[in-house]
């Protein structure tokens, strides 16, 4: 895995506690996509770790709702209060899972911006970090 966050197994879930989740394996570090479809979905740009798709398991699957966002991926929601958790690439081996909604303290950090090309005139980038034109450079 890129950027290997945290060993231990950490939990997460939406607003409403609907859908709780827990990662029993490695988060990868926190990477924000400025992309329109996140711009779109959140409301803002959007924060997401990722979690071998083997070590996810969430209770409340049923009141999660799916949402094929492009041919290649899908988007997952809670149905009940709303709030964004997942980007699942059906075809790759993670699934990555909303920052945000992941329980605190997460011990990890940011680590790159992708999508800039798609981010809008209200905000600047002024971490530092690294700015990929389009998606990852590599890995997940």
């Amino acid at each position: 895995m890129n950027d290997d966050g945290q060993d231990r197994a950490k939990g997460g879930g939406c607003l409403c506690g609907a859908v709780r989740y827990t990662v029993d394996g490695p988060l990868r570090q926190v990477v924000s996509c400025h992309c329109s479809q996140c711009l779109r979905t959140h409301g803002h740009y959007a924060a997401y770790s990722a979690a071998i798709r083997g070590d996810l398991s969430i209770d409340g699957a049923d009141n999660i709702t799916w949402h094929q966002s492009s041919d290649a991926a899908r988007r997952g929601f809670c149905g009940v209060c709303g709030s964004r958790l997942f980007w699942d690439n059906v075809a790759a081996d993670y699934v990555a899972v909303a920052a945000g909604t992941l329980d605190r303290p997460t011990g990890l950090t940011t680590v790159r911006h992708i999508f800039v090309d798609d981010k809008p005139d209200y905000y600047e980038l002024t971490d530092g970090l690294p700015h990929l034109p389009r998606g990852h450079d590599s890995g997940r």
